[in-house]
């Protein structure tokens, strides 16, 4: 391609923003105002996506000054955080935070264990408590922003979040304390005030589901799926959704169209929903197949990233035949070791985007094939609704809390949906340096993978910066 070329057809992936107008004090959502998400009569249905802001109780100013920002350029219908909104591991959490699910708090010590006294009881439910106050300031720094503006918004969950020592259940309780929360609870099939009449399919923690309507509130146009897509393996590296998530992953395109919304609906609608709704994915981890957007290169290769475990030990470039300009590979996508069967289910249930974070330092969207010969007979009606192949899209750090790309391209997504087309949806990233300008905080730090990464390791330890101290070590080992 020409660069006029390239230019050109990165225009046409932008979506256009419209600044909040001035003296408007209704909901900047207008799903909001609608109380249901749906299409608008402009045709346009946005989502935000927030991912790895990864902070502790103190959530950094420019986290927070992004977040603004964002939701100020954009006036999204929904905002979805895609994980890792906690940083478990952060000193706040010392008492009760564990390394892995199945390992024990820092708080329960042997002697703890074994005695089962009520002294060390109380104190250890103490700890307990203190979490949940610094997870719920956590949170409440970070929808502040979307609840005085009336937008409503839904969380899963990655890596990271449960190591403060709280279940993804109950840090997702506490989610659904602050308005405009979409996630639903075993006994809740409809949102909450913010979207009284929107419909809710449930599962598990973080795994969700929420159809968005046309125009006239008449039919399901598409699904919003939220997947839990899991933390750690016990044999190492990154774990994968559960398999009951798995199952909801390929049934609930079609749990969309066969249960009521509530909708009085003409004959012809009703048997338009017969066929399954397509959808899009929402969830912290990539799957292998992101690897499809890249391609071998030589070791010395500009810009070329070593892969991660399974894939460690050759480099990698984007694929720019598969993928838009602008898009850049900063670290080894880092999946987990097994396949899940999760790509499969999204090739063959009428899914037409997925969309991941956890790896701070990538942001591309690539399209890659579709392969429908295994796809059942229920499905034949939809898959030729999702041309082009399946989207996939990777985005960086929206926080200041951790490592990533350098602070001034620190991002949240816009995903703008067109009614004309709705299964190729529009993105563009909103980048700290054009939306706000210089960060003002130092806390933000930026550094990438290295070749010394090994693969049976996991991956180099980005969370914190490296003191002078380790620097000098690491310069007398070589």
């Amino acid at each position: 391609m020409t660069e006029l070329q390239n230019a050109a057809k990165a225009a046409a992936t932008r979506p256009r923003i419209q600044p909040a107008e001035e003296g408007d004090d209704r909901p900047l959502s207008v799903s909001a105002r609608l109380g249901r998400l749906q299409f608008h009569q402009s045709g346009k249905f946005r989502v935000l996506q927030l991912t790895d802001i990864q902070d502790g109780p103190k959530v950094s100013k420019d986290t927070v000054k992004l977040i603004e920002a964002s939701l100020d350029a954009t006036r999204p219908d929904i905002v979805i955080f895609t994980g890792n909104q906690i940083a478990g591991y952060d000193p706040a959490y010392a008492q009760t935070t564990r390394k892995r699910r199945w390992s024990a708090s820092a708080g329960t010590t042997r002697e703890t264990a074994s005695s089962k006294s009520s002294e060390a009881s109380e104190r250890f439910e103490a700890a307990l408590e203190r979490t949940r106050a610094s997870v719920r300031a956590t949170v409440e720094q970070l929808v502040r922003p979307l609840a005085d503006r009336g937008i409503p918004w839904a969380v899963t969950f990655g890596n990271h979040d449960f190591q403060c020592g709280l279940g993804n259940a109950e840090i997702e309780s506490i989610c659904r304390e602050f308005p405009g929360c979409l996630n639903p609870d075993s006994a809740r099939l409809q949102a909450e005030q913010y979207l009284p009449s929107q419909r809710v399919f449930a599962c598990e923690p973080g795994t969700f589901a929420l159809p968005v309507s046309d125009v006239d509130h008449t039919t399901s146009v598409l699904g919003l799926v939220l997947l839990d897509s899991g933390d750690y393996a016990r044999s190492g590296g990154y774990g994968s959704p559960s398999a009951e998530a798995l199952r909801f992953l390929a049934e609930v395109p079609e749990m969309m169209a066969t249960q009521s919304q509530k909708q009085v609906v003409s004959h012809e609608t009703a048997k338009s929903q017969e066929q399954a709704v397509p959808c899009m994915v929402f969830q912290h981890f990539p799957v292998q197949q992101y690897y499809q957007l890249l391609k071998p290169a030589a070791t010395n290769a500009a810009r070329a990233i070593e892969g991660y475990r399974n894939f460690a030990g050759k480099h990698y470039v984007l694929d720019e035949e598969k993928t838009l300009p602008g898009s850049y590979l900063g670290e080894g996508i880092s999946c987990p070791d097994t396949d899940s069967g999760e790509f499969a289910i999204l090739e063959q249930c009428g899914y037409f985007a997925i969309s991941a974070g956890h790896d701070h330092r990538n942001a591309f969207v690539g399209t890659v094939p579709i392969s429908r010969n295994s796809a059942d007979a229920r499905m034949a009606k939809v898959l030729p609704k999702v041309i082009g192949g399946l989207m996939m899209i990777a985005s960086p750090t929206s926080g200041f809390g951790s490592y990533g790309p350098v602070p001034q391209k620190r991002a949240a997504r816009l995903i703008e949906f067109d009614i004309r087309h709705p299964y190729e949806p529009r993105t563009q990233l909103l980048e700290y340096g054009e939306l706000v300008g210089k960060p003002s905080s130092g806390k933000a730090y930026a550094y990438g993978m290295t070749s010394e990464s090994k693969p049976e390791s996991e991956g180099v330890d980005l969370l914190h910066r490296p003191t002078w101290w380790s620097k000098l070590l690491s310069w007398m080992r070589k």
